[in-house]
């Protein structure tokens, strides 16, 4: 999949993670109303605030808000497009 975001968009790529209680339950998606989600991040788009961030890459982040979701088709892998200003935290 070729995807290019324009503007202060960031194409991520996300991961999932399991929520686990401290007694071991799994909590499932739907459990939590919290949307922060984690992902890796496949391409930026270049506008102003995207290109002074010195967001990368490849660099794991941490998102909220509601991102556009993207399917691919023939991986079946589930893409996301988020504003810029929806990019919470870099992991490092």
């Amino acid at each position: 999949m070729n995807i290019k975001p324009l503007g202060d968009r960031v194409l991520i790529k996300t991961l999932k993670a399991e929520e686990v209680t401290a007694s071991g339950f799994v909590l499932p998606e739907s459990a939590t109303n919290d949307k922060k989600e984690q992902g890796e991040v496949i391409a930026l788009g270049t506008g102003e605030e995207v290109t002074k961030s010195g967001l990368k890459v490849g660099q794991t982040i941490i998102f909220g808000g509601w991102p556009k979701e993207i399917k691919d088709d023939k991986t079946k892998e589930i893409f996301k497009i988020v504003e810029f200003g929806d990019v919470l935290a870099v992991l490092e």
